[in-house]
């Protein structure tokens, strides 16, 4: 992973040859968007690829998608994967913190040999890379944030993750933090991924109501004297 500072320095760099990210970066901020410069994303794969864990990276803007490849070890099968990816929802409140993902133009090719059931299935053809969320869902041993997978559709909900659905000290803060301003979508231009958010999803109302529950009633349970 990158130091601070050399991520500090990248951005310096970037913002020096491309002065007019700062003009789009204020004009999305007033609009509630956030905006990435695929050019960094593929600076944060070029720092994966010296971890080792992925080689040639590659991510390409496919509007309003993002393809993305690279070479993997996948269960000591050294393979080529790559898909484009498209975010079609995105609901993030005090009851789920969902995404839901497309994939489309699935592909995993050998690049090397191997005897593995994985590389067996890949030479057999007997993968059906049409619908990857069906493959996923039968994986073993899958991931708890899993809601969802069929066809090519992938539904991720942060929520199912204990350390987050279980806790109540980080649900109130969900809480607390989506009733003022919650994540609304992620799609892309050719050269940026842009995150847009909404502010006052439930309007004011539910804003004040989710302060109310989550801070100043909690506060004042904690200053009230406990039953013995």
């Amino acid at each position: 992973m990158p130091t601070p500072q050399q991520t500090v320095d990248a951005v310096r760099s970037y913002l020096r040859t491309h002065p007019e990210e700062i003009g789009r970066a204020v004009r999305s901020a007033l609009g509630l968007r956030f905006g990435v410069p695929v050019a960094a994303l593929r600076w944060l794969g070029q720092q994966a690829e010296r971890s080792g864990k992925v080689d040639d990276f590659q991510i390409d803007s496919v509007p309003p998608g993002l393809r993305l490849g690279g070479n993997v070890n996948l269960m000591d099968t050294p393979i080529r994967a790559g898909a484009i990816i498209y975010v079609e929802r995105v609901v993030f409140n005090d009851e789920e913190l969902t995404v839901a993902l497309r994939l489309e133009d699935v592909q995993l090719k050998l690049n090397g040999e191997s005897d593995s059931p994985v590389a067996a299935l890949i030479k057999s053809g007997a993968l059906d890379l049409s619908n990857p969320g069906t493959l996923v869902n039968f994986m073993p041993n899958r991931s708890p944030v899993l809601a969802e997978a069929n066809g090519n559709r992938i539904v991720l909900d942060l929520m199912r993750d204990p350390n987050i659905g279980k806790n109540p000290l980080v649900r109130r803060a969900v809480s607390l933090l989506t009733a003022f301003v919650t994540l609304h979508g992620v799609e892309t231009d050719k050269k940026h991924v842009d995150i847009a958010f909404r502010a006052l999803p439930a309007g004011l109302g539910g804003a004040v109501r989710s302060l109310r529950n989550n801070v100043v009633l909690p506060s004042m349970s904690r200053l009230l004297p406990r039953a013995r």
